[in-house]
């Protein structure tokens, strides 16, 4: 029983637990919001985010150099992990690399320059607690509770959606830059989706 002196619980009024990939229509409404409304930067943020499959922190250190060649944005690119120090490898697919060059020439970056810059002078690029805002306004602007989503929805999103499509771990595996294949089961949070899928799927 709460007494008058007793602490507020630590998770009072949070969502505990893994933020919600987003689904294709979802995906689809906030590029359009971001077309529509010329985001600029936030739809080569969103692209970029969603093809990477980046944790955040590797996101915002991402430097124009990391994902081109020359004048050229890159198809595919490589980064080392901040969390585990190994490498890993991305598509930028081509909506993502237009989005990208738009950003760039706009902004008029070099290449030694991030690719997302922080308009605060304390911090040489924009900060995970930066991003995680811009994640909950991208759901909150097309009518999503922005408390079930963050930065780890963007990590999370593509990953989801390949394997729905084909049930390949060891892809997701490659594609997340996990060591472990129960890291990937884990973050995914797949046993338990397939289960429920498999039991909504038998009748008695």
């Amino acid at each position: 029983m709460k007494t008058p002196h007793s602490p507020e619980p630590w998770n009072k009024g949070k969502l505990i637990g893994q933020k919600s990939p987003l689904k294709l229509k979802d995906i689809w409404a906030i590029r359009f919001h971001l077309q529509q409304g010329r985001c600029i930067r936030d739809l080569a943020l969103f692209n970029l985010a969603i093809d990477s499959k980046l944790r955040g922190c590797d996101l915002v250190d991402l430097r124009l150099r990391d994902i081109s060649h020359g004048n050229q944005i890159m198809s595919r690119a490589i980064v080392m992990q901040q969390k585990t120090k190994r490498p890993v490898q991305f598509e930028i697919t081509e909506q993502t690399r237009e989005a990208v060059t738009a950003w760039i020439a706009k902004a008029n970056l070099n290449l030694e320059q991030y690719l997302f810059p922080s308009r605060l002078s304390k911090s040489p690029h924009i900060t995970t607690r930066q991003y995680a805002r811009i994640v909950h306004r991208w759901a909150e602007s097309i009518g999503l509770d922005p408390a079930d989503y963050g930065t780890h929805t963007m990590r999370r999103t593509k990953a989801t959606l390949i394997y729905r499509t084909t049930k390949n771990l060891r892809a997701i595996q490659l594609l997340l830059g996990h060591s472990r294949l129960e890291s990937t089961v884990r973050y995914l949070g797949i046993e338990v989706d397939d289960a429920l899928e498999i039991a909504e799927q038998t009748e008695i």
